[in-house]
């Protein structure tokens, strides 16, 4: 395997908790690679493995042409890691933190300030550069702490849920900055819980219970799925669920926002199947056929996934 980010098999367990288990997979330079999946799937686990905060129990990973196992001190200078907390000094301004980790990363004094003023560019903080930083905006601070991660130009970005608690405008703000450094050519590894999120993703690893459930592009994984999908709007929705999934043809039954997504073994007339919730007091709006999403395939991979010991 040859990748900007390489995995074999690995593993890490808390003493009876296996929190990682049997993970291989590769990441492309200059790719967006999406570790995706629920609290407790194993996400921030395995970004600690691999920026060499946390030694594997077993397996290998190597990333930035490091393997990070026999070597996690030299992989740092050649990646940014950014966790969930990202250690952002709050009595010190927006300038003074970017300068802190310039110093902390050794970034040459006649390069910083292009360097400064490109991250002022993309992350729109300029305006506010004499700002203390806990006086910022969760929007605003996290734009500050992905400035700082990239303040040493890293060759791969380690990015655990950055946009966790954000606004929806920052958000947008903060892929968009994302993107123009994967097209930069930096490499960029991002776990998040936000199925939405993911489909922005080159790749993505679908992980559960520290497992891989499956590692495709978003539209390869979305063809994936075998049957048809409707969506079913009623009154009740959850009363909706419990009766489709009852029904012989239906494969499954979830709650989709305020709709029903239910997959069918084999195409089924939208009226019968409001017909059929009909005779069971439901009054049902209206059922139609949908693209399945990345958050379908994750629930129908986590609907067929065997029940594993312990």
């Amino acid at each position: 395997m040859a990748g900007a980010v390489v995995t074999e098999r690995l593993r890490r367990a808390f003493g009876p908790l296996v929190a990682v288990d049997d993970l291989t997979f590769e990441v492309e330079a200059g790719g967006l690679f999406g570790i995706v999946g629920p609290d407790g799937a194993g996400k921030t686990t395995t970004l600690r493995m691999l920026s060499g905060v946390l030694r594997p129990t077993s397996g290998t990973a190597r990333v930035a042409g490091i393997e990070v196992t026999q070597d996690p001190e030299g992989v740092k200078p050649k990646i940014a890691y950014m966790a969930q907390r990202f250690g952002l000094y709050e009595d010190l301004t927006v300038a003074e933190n970017l300068d802190f980790y310039a110093d902390l990363y050794r970034v040459p004094g006649s390069e910083r300030p292009k360097r400064l003023e490109r991250l002022y560019a993309f992350s729109r903080l300029g305006e506010f550069s004499d700002r203390l930083a806990g006086k910022l905006s969760g929007g605003m601070k996290q734009k500050l702490a992905l400035s700082c991660s990239l303040v040493h130009h890293p060759e791969v970005l380690l990015l655990d849920e950055p946009t966790f608690g954000v606004d929806p405008i920052s958000r947008r703000e903060l892929w968009l900055i994302l993107h123009e450094m994967v097209r930069e050519g930096v490499t960029a590894v991002v776990s998040t819980s936000y199925m939405d999120e993911a489909e922005r993703c080159d790749r993505v690893l679908l992980l559960d219970r520290g497992r891989a459930l499956a590692l495709d592009t978003p539209a390869a994984l979305q063809a994936s799925l075998s049957g048809t999908l409707v969506a079913i709007r009623a009154d009740r929705t959850r009363a909706a669920r419990d009766a489709l999934g009852e029904m012989p043809k239906v494969a499954a039954a979830t709650l989709f926002g305020d709709t029903v997504h239910a997959f069918l073994h084999e195409p089924v007339d939208g009226e019968t199947i409001a017909a059929a919730l009909r005779e069971r007091g439901l009054v049902v709006e209206e059922v139609y056929a949908v693209e399945p999403s990345l958050e379908d395939v994750f629930i129908r991979l986590v609907d067929t996934e065997p029940v594993r010991a312990g």
